[in-house]
């Protein structure tokens, strides 16, 4: 890893740390609740088993691990890792209050470095965590190394969406108005200049998707909410070949 690739990370770190006990009310405000509908797309998506083994990359403060487990009634079981301490922590502290709140277990690592054991887990499963990683190239290989063969990966995250009236009013709300709600209600101005840059820079849904395929994945279908400013990337790693 680079020198600037490490003081990012440790940058994005810190400001997570920070806004860890506001994160999901602003989830919520920010995205008109729409968060939690397209949490349950990725999620009805990876449940391919009866009782599946997930791991949650970035899994923040839980919620994605908490709505697999709830969804499944219990029947999944949810391993979410996540570099933000904070967040690690308050997803702790949410399980004994959340339904099914056993059907899941939160440690402290990064995504790019898993301490997890290679072709372990049924589903791979990642929301709004893409534009935060230094190194996507790692990231999917690490997603690729977990997973069993015929096992999935689903991604959520945000995109600069399709050029037109919605990309008009979008830029209008997501760049000017969304980062003085935030630090408003989290007093973090920095933390949502950064998350509204973070999409204006961030790469396409195209590029995002090649990179998947270059990790090894195949099957892969991208789903776009809102003109493409939310996309799902769907892909499955292959079974081995006979020989």
């Amino acid at each position: 890893m680079s020198v600037a690739s490490h003081s990012r990370d440790q940058a994005v770190q810190s400001m997570f740390d920070r806004i860890a006990g506001r994160y999901d009310l602003l989830n919520r405000i920010i995205s008109f609740r729409l968060d939690t509908w397209w949490r349950a797309q990725a999620i009805r998506t990876i449940l391919t088993t009866d009782h599946p083994l997930i791991v949650d990359l970035g899994t923040g403060t839980g919620d994605l691990a908490f709505n697999a487990a709830r969804l499944t009634k219990g029947n999944a079981y949810v391993l979410g890792l996540d570099f933000s301490m904070q967040m690690v922590r308050l997803a702790q502290s949410k399980r004994t209050a959340t339904e099914y709140g056993s059907s899941t277990a939160f440690i402290h690592a990064s995504a790019m470095a898993a301490p997890l054991k290679s072709e372990v887990f049924d589903g791979a499963m990642t929301a709004f965590v893409l534009r935060n990683v230094s190194d996507l190239t790692v990231f999917f290989a690490e997603a690729f190394r977990v997973l069993k063969p015929g096992g999935r990966l689903v991604s959520l995250d945000m995109f600069p969406p399709t050029p037109g009236w919605f990309a008009a009013f979008y830029a209008i709300y997501f760049y000017r108005i969304m980062p003085w709600i935030g630090t408003l209600l989290s007093g973090d101005p920095k933390a949502y200049q950064y998350l509204s840059e973070s999409v204006r820079s961030f790469h396409t849904p195209e590029v995002i998707a090649e990179m998947v395929k270059q990790a090894g994945f195949n099957h892969l279908v991208v789903r776009k909410f809102l003109n493409g400013a939310v996309c799902m990337h769907v892909a499955e790693k292959p079974f081995r070949s006979a020989i």
